[in-house]
């Protein structure tokens, strides 16, 4: 798909595509972090029908919706031929244990055996974050490993 993008001078940038239904959906992007979902017409990208505004969090847990399904099911067709390994994702819910807190800081190759191979946020995809990598509420993490490895992942970022 071609993705456009318009710098907003002042204002953040504006990127947006078009549907097959005839219209075009987009995002802008706002300097201070915040999102909006706008549907503009296919002739006139300035002609918005209809705009949500969204805060980080919402933002990022609409992407999680749309993209992180695909990255895992990417993730679970590369590992399917490999016995024993599973894909799962994790979400970073706002105020938990984790959420302001670093992926070393979680322990979670040394205690589960299981790797964080990615986190999604805000719809951008961070593959093989650091140890350093910050985590924030609304991030959905993207965890390889064996069954027993995922079940106690699941406890751990469960808090």
């Amino acid at each position: 798909m071609n993705v456009e993008v318009t710098p907003l001078p002042g204002i953040g940038t504006r990127q947006d595509f078009m549907i097959r239904a005839g219209r075009r959906i987009g995002v802008i992007t706002y300097r201070d972090g915040k999102f909006e979902l706008i549907v503009s017409s296919k002739d006139d990208p300035d002609n918005c029908s209809a705009s949500i505004p969204l805060t980080p969090v919402e933002a990022g847990t609409l992407a999680g919706l749309l993209g992180a399904p695909q990255l895992v099911a990417h993730l679970e067709d590369q590992h399917r031929d490999v016995a024993g390994i599973s894909t799962k994702q994790f979400p970073i819910v706002p105020g938990s244990t984790f959420d302001g807190r670093t992926l070393g800081e979680t322990e979670l190759r040394t205690r589960t055996g299981a790797s964080i191979v990615a986190v999604v946020r805000s719809g951008a995809v961070h593959p093989s974050p650091r140890p350093d990598f910050l985590f924030a509420g609304g991030d959905l993490v993207v965890v390889v490993g064996t069954v027993d490895g995922l079940a106690k992942t699941a406890d751990i970022l469960d808090g």
